[in-house]
């Protein structure tokens, strides 16, 4: 079995998602030297770090964390747009294994009922056939223990790119177009907010704006990575 598997790999070889160079054998998803090289944020086992700062003024979050700096033409960025575009989901796999392992040994995040993501439209969902956040959410869920529930919130409107908009023209673009499909369920309880990359913060605000209709619920929020 493993002669066939180093012939495919020959004519086939797998390839780091960071940075397209052949992986060894003992290698996966990423190469050694892109794994080193990939810019921690060290947010997770700091209190009031620059994430819990963003929405220090805006929202009653609990605790929050990215895992990694996002910068365009990084490495994070080809990690996310595989994931994203080229349906290398294993990466969501990746980030969650590592973000969850960071927040066990971190002492915070502590009592989490519920891991729910920022869900996409459903017209893009069934484009791209996934949310990026989906294998996240489930390794976080398997490591942390706390169960994964994506059918809480709904994106009833799609929002255009926010890219190029100001910090007001982002939030404007997505207020409002979330909608929550339930209620009691969540009553009292701990939930961790997740998503791919944080920018401004406005998708991010808008989904606990809505959750925040549920009675005495508790937000924490993690994301993939953050980009400044």
């Amino acid at each position: 079995m493993q002669f066939f598997k180093d012939i495919y790999n020959l004519f086939f070889p797998e390839l780091c998602l960071a940075c397209a160079t052949v992986l060894t054998n003992n290698e996966n998803i990423v190469c050694t030297s892109c794994r080193f090289e990939l810019p921690e944020t060290h947010f997770t086992k700091q209190k009031n770090n620059t994430i819990e700062k963003i929405f220090v003024t805006r929202l009653d979050v609990v605790e929050a964390t990215a895992l990694l700096y996002y910068k365009k033409g990084g490495l994070v960025q080809n990690l996310i747009h595989n994931l994203k575009y080229n349906g290398h989901q294993e990466i969501g796999v990746f980030f969650g294994e590592w973000l969850g392992n960071e927040i066990l040994s971190s002492n915070r995040f502590k009592s989490l009922d519920y891991i729910i993501p920022v869900p996409l439209y459903k017209k893009r969902l069934q484009e791209r056939g996934f949310n990026q956040v989906t294998l996240f959410g489930k390794k976080l869920s398997n490591i942390l223990d706390v169960p994964y529930k994506d059918s809480v919130l709904i994106r009833e409107t799609e929002s255009v790119k926010q890219s190029k908009k100001s910090r007001l023209e982002r939030w404007q673009n997505v207020n409002h177009i979330f909608k929550l499909t339930e209620k009691n369920s969540f009553k009292n309880k701990h939930i961790l907010l997740i998503d791919d990359i944080l920018t401004s913060g406005a998708t991010i605000e808008s989904c606990y704006n809505c959750l925040k209709q549920i009675e005495n619920i508790k937000i924490s929020i993690a994301t993939m990575s953050y980009t400044k």
